[in-house]
């Protein structure tokens, strides 16, 4: 808020009944604070629009993940498979050379059948081709004989080199297909890692970019509460306003009255805000004193106050010394039941910490406490920021 506003307004609020008031001064002030009113509205509506469009990347994000997941999962799988496959593969290409194995064994036994039939003709041992052994008939009869079994063992023979010839090819068929195969099956396990860390590199980045969304979420949403509770203070300091132009031309007193009736919302007279705890009227009329007054860290006030010195410093002014900081004042006086709060009690809020921050009481959900993004304002404890952070924590000042 604009720091000239809030003191021409705080001004105009804490001296509602004063008799130096016009109405046009009254109306000035009051355009003021709804043309602010306006504007605060105004980024309260972009940033609500902003957070809706992060959501809906969000969402985009969430289903980008949920597929990366399910690549991730069917790469798995396939991957698997694959190793499956190359198992069985390789148990294939090796029970095939067991096969040729086989057939080299049996080449030679077949060697060897061939020899012995040779032998079979031959008179005496030794080596004795085909034609001796036709040669060495003993009549014409004889020599028919062995040439129709000459011609029978280089007919098998024949057969049996054709069939080795044939089995040979065969085999080396079925093991060059084997090892294309398991060749192909190596070179998709690699094409599959390499997708897994395409995928898990994606998926990470992603995940980075959905945190630093909900992030800004985050930062939005703060953004947001601390719109609402400043549009909430101005809203209060409007209706006061508006009450001074109605109540213009009432006395001091008709007018003090007439600002601390209708619906409650802000009670800053000392004779309502007498009916609240411990009759500590005096201590809210000083505290709007000070509306408009920066948040500093630790500030005791009156030029600047953290939210526990702005209690301490408001409840002095009405003769009642009480501590100065957060942890010290959720221990004073007694509890009470938020139901049964009054005007001037203290009303605690987990911001940063466990009752990290305080104000004082007005009544119908409103309370007067030194925000950081506000300064010294009144703000609704209805909101979405401060209903989130109030525990029902609540101390009389006894």
């Amino acid at each position: 808020m604009k720091k000239t506003v809030r003191t021409v307004v705080a001004a105009g609020v804490v001296f509602a009944g004063s008799m130096f008031m016009t109405d046009s001064i009254h109306a000035e002030k009051l355009q003021d604070v709804r043309d602010e009113r306006s504007e605060v509205q105004a980024n309260l509506s972009d940033a609500e629009a902003e957070i809706a469009d992060v959501m809906a990347e969000l969402d985009e994000l969430n289903e980008k993940v949920e597929s990366f997941t399910e690549a991730l999962e069917k790469n798995k799988q396939k991957m698997e498979d694959t190793k499956e496959q190359i198992t069985e593969t390789e148990k294939e290409v090796a029970e095939i050379e067991d096969e040729v194995t086989t057939l080299e064994n049996k080449i030679e036994e077949r060697k060897e059948i061939l020899k012995e039939r040779l032998v079979s003709l031959q008179k005496k041992g030794g080596n004795i081709s085909y034609l001796e052994v036709i040669f060495g008939s003993k009549s014409f009869g004889d020599m028919i004989s062995r040439v129709s079994a000459v011609s029978k063992i280089a007919e098998s023979d024949e057969k049996l080199m054709k069939k080795q010839e044939e089995d040979k090819v065969e085999l080396q068929e079925k093991k060059d297909a084997k090892q294309e195969k398991l060749s192909g099956l190596k070179d998709m396990k690699v094409e599959l890692e390499g997708m897994k860390d395409t995928i898990t590199a994606q998926k990470e980045q992603v995940e980075e970019d959905k945190q630093e969304l909900k992030e800004k979420e985050q930062n939005l949403k703060e953004m947001k509460s601390e719109l609402e509770d400043e549009d909430s203070s101005l809203a209060a300091i409007e209706e006061e306003l508006q009450q001074r132009n109605d109540n213009s031309g009432s006395s001091n007193s008709s007018n003090a009255s007439s600002s601390s009736s209708g619906d409650g919302d802000v009670k800053q007279l000392s004779s309502t805000a007498n009916t609240g705890s411990g009759n500590f009227g005096s201590a809210i009329n000083a505290g709007y004193t000070q509306l408009g007054t920066p948040y500093v860290t630790a500030g005791k006030g009156p030029g600047g106050f953290d939210c526990s010195g702005f209690v301490s410093w408001a409840f002095g002014q009405a003769g009642v010394s009480i501590p100065s900081s957060t942890s010290t004042l959720q221990s004073v006086g007694s509890k009470v039941s938020y139901s049964n709060a009054q005007p001037g009690d203290l009303v605690f809020f987990d911001t940063y910490k466990t009752n990290g921050h305080v104000g004082i009481y007005l009544g119908n959900g409103k309370f007067l406490g030194a925000q950081s993004s506000t300064g010294v304002a009144v703000a609704d404890m209805n909101s979405t920021y401060w209903t989130k952070n109030f525990s029902g924590h609540v101390r009389r000042i006894q």
